[in-house]
């Protein structure tokens, strides 16, 4: 088992705290984390349903850093689930994950791993290591509760500047130390975590022409894939259908919690 969150050391004149023992920081932490994503990746409606079950059912799992000001630093989001233990048994994506730990609370299957919703940063206290300080935090929150494994649908942070690449070719990619050329994949690599496979599909976002001109500021002319700043991937619009639909391309990511143990 791990040491717990007292085991990690935090920056001078900060504290790591669980949502479960400081309810009041759950406001500010998530209003932190909405400004670092673009418009329209608040529009999932998977996350839209369940955002309030990380607060209500999860709170021992949603962690904060917190400077001496009160002013956050940076959040980590999760929620637990049954996993197969196998690289085929993984959800879709980062939607599939988040319906099935809804699922498996509502029917009352025990938990043996934990799923990794997000880890935001502050704008300013990005570049400080404060990234692989949640993750690892993260981490010791899954061997707190009993949980062996840590699975992770991760966003690639310079995805974005790459949207025409395919997903599986970017995450191939690899510095000349054999590190993952994201950095945002590197950080769980040195975390310890290994690449699976990708989720081209891990997120789905739909909405009406008017909703993404609304979103990004851009306007759809004619039918056909738009690069929308922020997004992994073209948007594909549909005049006649009135409709744009974005996939999120995520790459799953497993933390073995459990390596060096008994379990095989």
């Amino acid at each position: 088992m791990g040491m717990g969150l007292e085991s990690i050391v935090v920056p001078r004149g900060h504290r790591l705290v669980r949502i479960a023992d400081d309810p009041a920081l759950w406001g500010p932490a998530d209003r932190m984390c909405h400004t670092s994503w673009p418009e329209f990746m608040h529009h999932d409606p998977v996350a839209t349903r369940f955002w309030h079950r990380l607060r209500d059912d999860w709170s021992a799992f949603q962690l904060v850093l917190a400077d001496r000001d009160g002013e956050i630093a940076a959040a980590a989001q999760a929620a637990p689930l049954q996993w197969d233990g196998t690289d085929d048994g993984l959800p879709e994506g980062w939607d599939a994950q988040f319906e099935l730990s809804v699922a498996d609370l509502e029917a009352e299957r025990a938990p043996n791993a934990l799923g990794a919703i997000q880890i935001c940063v502050a704008n300013g206290r990005r570049g400080e290591g404060l990234s692989g300080l949640m993750v690892e935090a993260m981490r010791q929150a899954a061997l707190a509760a009993g949980l062996d494994t840590v699975i992770a649908c991760v966003r690639p942070t310079e995805k974005s500047r790459y949207p025409l690449f395919p997903i599986e070719v970017y995450a191939a990619w690899r510095r000349t130390d054999g590190l993952p050329f994201d950095p945002w994949l590197r950080v769980h690599a040195r975390a310890g975590a290994r690449i699976v496979r990708c989720a081209p599909r891990s997120m789905t976002i739909s909405g009406s022409l008017e909703e993404w001109q609304r979103w990004t500021g851009l306007t759809f002319p004619v039918s056909g894939p738009y690069v929308v700043e922020g997004a992994l991937s073209p948007i594909a619009v549909d005049l006649a259908a009135d409709r744009g639909v974005y996939y999120d391309a995520n790459v799953w990511m497993i933390h073995d919690l459990a390596r060096g143990s008994q379990r095989k």
